[in-house]
């Protein structure tokens, strides 16, 4: 396949691989802390996935990789990327017994990478802890991107990385750092891990210990979900949950913004469109949540808590819970379920839809009907006072019509493989957008684990899709793709 640099993809997927293993390594030291007999896993796992990677980039080793991927090399990546991370990610969990079933593993480690935080795991305290960093680490490792790190750091490799950051569709943003790709990955990882050691402080001020600290860190900042307790954040202090739920609305921002404040140029923030609509959904559904609860007999300070956490984690796609909506009120878990439909701000960790797209989406909804009334009225359609360009438009809304049709489809398919109704759209909808917990039997007290072999692996399609936003995979399926 001469239009494909196959050292290339080989090249950047052991590189992949080598930085995947980097961060196995930070397990050793958990282990010997918590769990000593699990030293030896962690090392078998990190000599197979750290050898596989070498082999990987020696062997392309002889024609130097010294170009940029083109595009069709990009979405190759991109698209393996997320395949290959998980499958060696399985290691610790399959070596060690926490999860000795592929199918469960697999499923684990995409809903880890993906930031999903949907779970097969029935009993969280039982698993060793070394296994718990890991497990909270492929949600740190997914959550901005492992191409956008290695985007960081290919300069070091000779390798360009401009189409790798572009297919990498989290990261599409109406927003830019700085002109070059590489100075905006550098800039975003650091805002990442400032946010991340800043929550692990403030946690541990809130009681929780350095462990759960970072791996509950490692899962907000991410929008992942990853708990290591059953009770997930239930299980710790009130303040502890404010400071998530802080954290989880940061995370759901456009990183962008970030920047922009680190800098003092709170303008930008404020007078950011997509922030704006962000902020006024979470107030609303809040506000609106609070006082359905109150009326059915909570407590004013309780119901508020449980409220905010439940709605910035739904719509940010973290997916923590410390209380089960399925339980409140039918109007108040309705609108949980509309939120689930959302998402954060593009240019973040969260996933969904994006709330940029909704509101273009409106926004060309109300030009169509002024166009009605008015047909010779030339309207132009803009985003913080820029003019949108008609492509990207149509961009949006053909995301929209697959993102739906996918759900509708998805549904379909998980009523077959033998789930009701409820938990059939509840899995679908919440595996697409990343958020972890869904309705019947996977919501948030319940768990994955009845789900059939297939259907696991057809919610982990759904995973990488939603990760991904279906154009990177797509492209792979279409048969001019594959032409010369």
């Amino acid at each position: 396949m001469k239009f494909l640099h196959l050292r290339i993809i080989l090249y950047t997927l052991g590189i992949v691989l080598l930085f995947e293993s980097f961060f196995l390594l930070l397990d050793i030291p958990v282990a010997l802390i918590y769990h000593p007999e699990g030293v030896k896993i962690i090392i078998y796992s990190l000599l197979i996935m750290a050898g596989t990677g070498l082999i990987g980039v020696m062997a392309s080793k002889r024609q130097k990789a010294t170009r940029e991927p083109g595009v069709r090399d990009s979405f190759v990546i991109v698209s393996l990327g997320w395949l290959v991370m998980s499958l060696f990610g399985t290691l610790p969990y399959l070596l060690s017994g926490a999860i000795p079933r592929f199918a469960d593993a697999f499923f684990e480690c995409v809903s880890g990478f993906t930031t999903t935080g949907s779970s097969i795991l029935t009993d969280i305290e039982v698993i060793p802890k070394e296994i718990l960093f890991w497990r909270a680490e492929t949600h740190w490792i997914g959550g901005m991107g492992i191409i956008v790190l290695v985007v960081a750091v290919l300069p070091f490799f000779n390798i360009g990385g401009n189409r790798l950051f572009s297919a990498e569709a989290s990261m599409v943003s109406f927003e830019k750092i700085k002109p070059k790709v590489i100075d905006t990955a550098k800039r975003l990882w650091l805002i990442y891990v400032v946010l991340t050691f800043a929550e692990t402080i403030l946690l541990m001020f809130a009681g929780m210990d350095l462990f759960d600290g970072l791996c509950h860190s490692f899962a907000t900042v991410a929008t992942g979900g990853f708990s290591t307790r059953n009770a997930s954040l239930a299980a710790f202090s009130p303040a502890a949950q404010y400071i998530a739920t802080l954290f989880m609305f940061l995370s759901g921002m456009n990183f962008a913004l970030h920047y922009f404040s680190f800098k003092g140029d709170f303008g930008k923030v404020f007078k950011n469109e997509e922030f704006r609509l962000y902020g006024f959904i979470v107030i609303a559904a809040t506000l609106i949540i609070t006082f359905v609860l109150i009326r059915h007999g909570g407590k004013l300070e309780k119901s508020f808590r449980d409220a905010v956490f439940q709605v910035v984690s739904i719509i940010t796609c973290t997916g923590f819970a410390t209380a089960d909506y399925l339980q409140w009120p039918t109007k108040a878990w309705i609108l949980i379920f509309i939120l689930m439909f959302i998402g954060g701000c593009a240019g973040s960790t969260a996933g969904g839809i994006k709330v940029i797209r909704h509101l273009l989406i409106y926004k060309t909804t109300r030009n169509i009907f002024q166009r009605m009334v008015n047909p010779n009225r030339i309207i132009v359609i803009k985003y913080n006072n820029q003019p949108v360009d008609h492509n990207a438009l149509s961009g949006i809304m053909s995301y929209a019509f697959m993102y739906l049709f996918t759900f509708v489809l998805g549904s379909v398919i998980m009523i077959f493989s033998g789930l009701d109704i409820e938990s059939a759209m509840g899995s679908v909808i919440t595996t697409l957008g990343g958020i972890g917990p869904g309705l019947g039997i996977v919501g948030p007290a319940g768990n994955f684990a009845a789900v059939s072999i297939f259907g696991k692996y057809f919610l982990c399609l759904m995973m990488i899709l939603g990760r991904l936003e279906f154009y990177s995979f797509l492209a792979l399926l279409m048969p001019g793709f594959w032409k010369l």
